[in-house]
């Protein structure tokens, strides 16, 4: 398995370049780089590329209603040319708090422009001239819709790579089966290895019936906390707080994607308990709320021993990249994280 790390995209950047530097040392794989509604992540992939030689920069992630879909391949292109071909297209679609609140664009149709943009892309990419018909984006515009003086367009610089790798943030049954389908990778959050079959398999399965063999294996990106040694379980609490605003705040009752996963997990009363409290403002009891055992099964937390016992199991889960968390307070505790843990994956 591969590592990776999401950057903290509230912190200094100039020590988060110098972390990613030393972290590129330590034999790390790839790192996301997000946006959320903070800084764009492509003016700051585009400076760590110059900063960097081997590692890969993943956006993670672009939000599918943000920019057009010309927009996002040409964005994507460049930062693959900048990096010299280690730029990884992270995307998905958010929520309607983020898109309809912070950016004022309507939230539908997730699926659907996803399909069409994915489409659209690899078009700009290999020096197609655009053409396309879909539900959701026509290209050019048609003559009725604006002023009939638009043609087809193809991209004027030879793009690095015609096949820059997608990887898309998924959750739901159909939205999973279309990544399965037509990425590159898969990133799940909050990936608990010993249920994914019973609540992903059957989706993953519908998706790769469809898969064109050149797309190759699907890469699974699981995300877990990590923290190695004999005293680690100390750490269990400081995940609760995260789990508790994914669960209890992120979307409103019967629309909150990651309510849904816990359910889905086995645990609806415990994910009603923690919606109830943390959306009453009860934050601290939310996150007591977050049973122990759920913490566990999708973290890397506890002794050498134990971690690779649960690095079997992502692994036998189908995971091939791990996107962690590792908890440490500076950037060589971080650094070490990742040097144990490459030891024990061998």
């Amino acid at each position: 398995m591969r590592i990776g790390m999401q950057l903290n995209y509230s912190g200094g950047f100039s020590e988060t370049v110098e972390e990613v530097g030393a972290l590129e040392r330590a034999g790390m794989d790839i790192v996301f780089i997000p946006e959320a509604y903070s800084f764009d992540a492509v003016s700051q992939i585009g400076f760590l590329a110059a900063k960097t030689s081997t590692i890969e920069l993943a956006s993670g992630i672009f939000q599918i209603y943000t920019r057009t879909p010309s927009l996002l391949a040409m964005t994507a292109a460049g930062l693959d040319f900048v990096s010299g071909g280690r730029f990884v297209m992270g995307i998905g679609a958010s929520g309607p708090q983020v898109i309809e609140g912070f950016h004022g664009v309507k939230y539908d149709a997730p699926l659907g422009r996803t399909r069409e943009i994915i489409e659209i892309c690899r078009q700009v990419w290999r020096r197609e001239k655009v053409q396309f018909e879909g539900k959701y984006y026509q290209i050019p515009l048609p003559a009725d819709q604006g002023t009939g003086l638009g043609k087809p367009l193809k991209l004027i610089n030879h793009p690095v790579r015609a096949d820059i790798p997608i990887v898309i943030a998924s959750l739901g049954p159909k939205n999973v089966a279309l990544t399965a389908e037509l990425a590159q990778g898969w990133e799940p959050i909050f990936f608990h290895p010993e249920k994914a079959e019973s609540v992903w398999g059957e989706s993953l399965a519908a998706g790769k019936a469809k898969r064109d063999p050149s797309l190759g294996e699907l890469d699974v990106y699981a995300s877990p906390a990590v923290a190695i040694g004999d005293d680690a379980d100390q750490f269990l609490p400081w995940i609760k707080p995260q789990l508790a605003l994914y669960i209890g705040g992120m979307g409103a009752k019967g629309k909150n994607f990651y309510n849904d996963l816990a359910v889905r997990y086995g645990y609806e009363e415990e994910a009603e308990k923690i919606q109830d409290l943390y959306l009453a403002g009860k934050k601290e009891e939310a996150a007591a709320a977050v049973p122990d055992e759920l913490v566990r099964s999708i973290s890397l937390i506890g002794t050498e021993s134990y971690v690779k016992e649960r690095l079997a199991a992502f692994k036998s889960a189908g995971v091939t990249t791990l996107n962690i968390h590792p908890i440490a307070a500076d950037t060589a505790g971080r650094v070490g994280q990742v040097e144990q843990l490459k030891a024990l994956i061998g």
